[in-house]
């Protein structure tokens, strides 16, 4: 189980009180074995941390835009938004339901196509493309409190294939 918080103040859970730096590998699986290997030998791994580093980001290229498939992705999403405001209106409303349904349809319809036609043409033909953008780090490092260092290090000598090296 893991745990992950925007809070960075004082009593934060993402901090460590001088933190040293026990081994870096280049996946997480070996990271996350390095603590849970730790745990079974009853180390106190709340001191403990696994920190991804040398962050890259990579963008898939996922195919060519057109004037075509931009207008038929504002159709698709602003249907969509229709059927919700559809859907929240009858909730409130006394009307027929399925006249509430398409008529929010419609305009969604013409208001999604409408704005994606918009936004495309404000980038020019600079971006002709869609894509995916994600962010991963390319090592990852476990950093335990420095009270505790010396003992993490001590048991880490024993787990196979472990290469606690604090200078990596």
């Amino acid at each position: 189980m893991s745990f992950t918080s925007p809070v960075s103040g004082p009593q934060s859970p993402l901090k460590l009180e001088f933190p040293q730096s026990l081994a870096t590998y280049d996946d997480y699986a070996a990271a996350q074995k390095t603590v849970d290997f730790l745990s079974d030998k009853e180390f106190p791994v709340e001191n403990c941390m696994i920190v991804g580093t040398e962050l890259k980001q990579i963008e898939r290229i996922t195919g060519r835009l057109t004037w075509s498939k931009v207008a038929l992705a504002g159709v698709l999403s602003g249907a969509w938004l229709g059927v919700f405001v559809g859907l929240i209106m009858s909730l409130f409303g006394n009307e027929n339901f399925l006249f509430i349904l398409l008529s929010t349809v419609l305009l969604g319809i013409v208001f999604g196509l409408i704005w994606s036609l918009i936004g495309y043409a404000a980038t020019r033909g600079t971006r002709d493309f869609s894509s995916v953008k994600v962010i991963v780090p390319t090592k990852y490092e476990v950093l335990v409190e420095h009270k505790v260092a010396a003992r993490a290090r001590e048991l880490l000598a024993d787990l196979p294939g472990a290469l606690p090296n604090p200078f990596s």
